[in-house]
């Protein structure tokens, strides 16, 4: 199959990876102010893998230009934080033909909405496929340009839902070589709210602040999760659970979902992400402003929020943090609303209509 994936940070150049692992034709493309990791791809003819899943992978075509990433392609993949999706949905609006499938992986909160938004694609046009999953399949990260470490390819647990959702089976089966484990969601809700981005990196990130900022580092899960953190991801959970529960969507704990993935071995909020053999050797991000509060507090925790509000879920956690985390960045998430119910289109929904995504 002939396989675009959008996008050349750690995730995507793993999808790739991963994909031409499987004998298929991957062309990989990124914008060009993100040059480097591109440019070794292109130079050593694909790219390196180590860790969980390990060894190189001969990439057919990486660089900037989109028609040629486009070109015969079967099957695209989104994969970036959730600024980038609205980016390359307008990289490839026009271009895209009927009969191609579109994953963004992952939806970080309403990923396939943003996407067909942006792409000028009607929520109801089922002609170009687009799928979102809730979340990434690796724990990964960049060693180098061309060269990944991958920490876990997930064994279970990431839920899948098209848009509309009476194409989730088929674009299971279509994927299913790469990604045999992944399960349907009921739909993009679902899958935007098991996000467990949000539920976590903020909390950590926010408690860990001055270590972040400080000279030295430290581990993210080992040593940035203590049982007083753990209690307050755990009522960040509870909160987004409860807004599932109110749409009738069954939303797993985050520890319960880290264990059918293969991260975690402990059902509870503290000990259970200390010794997760899926973040094992995970350092803090190097800086306050990074994606672990701009992405999961803008993009993730004001949609949750946002959304608990319109179907009459109190959400006090999440708007603590969502309030702590702009006084902390000197940012207004809530007021710059960069991913809302409303903000795609689906804002004036009622609860049942919500659920029937």
């Amino acid at each position: 199959m002939n396989i675009t994936v959008l996008g050349a940070g750690a995730g995507g150049t793993t999808v790739a990876f991963d994909c031409a692992a499987h004998g298929h034709e991957v062309r990989l493309f990124d914008f060009p102010q993100f040059p480097a990791n591109i440019a070794a791809v292109e130079n050593q003819g694909g790219i390196y893998a180590e860790g969980d899943i390990s060894g190189f992978s001969a990439i057919a075509y990486a660089g900037h230009d989109i028609e040629r990433a486009l070109e015969n392609a079967e099957l695209v993949y989104v994969v970036g934080p959730a600024f980038s999706t609205g980016p390359f949905g307008e990289a490839v609006a026009g271009k895209l033909r009927a009969g191609q499938t579109v994953v963004v992986t992952p939806g970080s909160c309403g990923g396939a909405l943003a996407f067909k938004q942006a792409a000028g694609l009607a929520v109801e046009d089922d002609s170009i496929r687009v799928a979102e999953t809730h979340t990434l399949h690796y724990a990964v990260r960049l060693t180098q340009p061309g060269r990944v470490h991958v920490f876990l390819k997930l064994k279970a647990g990431n839920l899948l839902a098209a848009l509309p959702g009476s194409q989730t089976a088929n674009i299971l089966q279509m994927i299913a070589d790469v990604y045999p484990t992944m399960e349907p969601a009921k739909n993009v809700i679902q899958t935007s709210l098991q996000n467990a981005n949000p539920v976590i990196h903020p909390a950590v990130s926010l408690c860990n602040s001055a270590r972040i900022e400080g000279p030295d580092d430290f581990l993210f899960y080992e040593e940035g999760v203590t049982d007083s953190v753990g209690r307050i991801i755990e009522a960040v959970d509870r909160e987004r659970i409860a807004i599932g529960k109110r749409l009738e969507i069954e939303i797993f704990s985050d520890p319960e979902m880290g264990m059918r993935q293969g991260y975690m071995l402990e059902n509870n909020y503290g000990s259970g992400y200390r010794k997760a053999p899926g973040f094992l050797g995970i350092t803090a991000q190097p800086q306050l402003d990074h994606r672990y509060i701009n992405e999961d507090v803008g993009y993730g925790l004001v949609f949750m929020s946002r959304l608990g509000e319109q179907v009459g879920v109190e959400t006090p956690t999440i708007d603590s943090i969502i309030q702590f985390a702009s006084v902390l960045m000197n940012r207004d998430y809530a007021g710059e609303a960069l991913r809302t119910p409303a903000s795609l289109g689906i804002g004036d929904l009622t609860t049942e209509q919500i659920a029937g995504l």
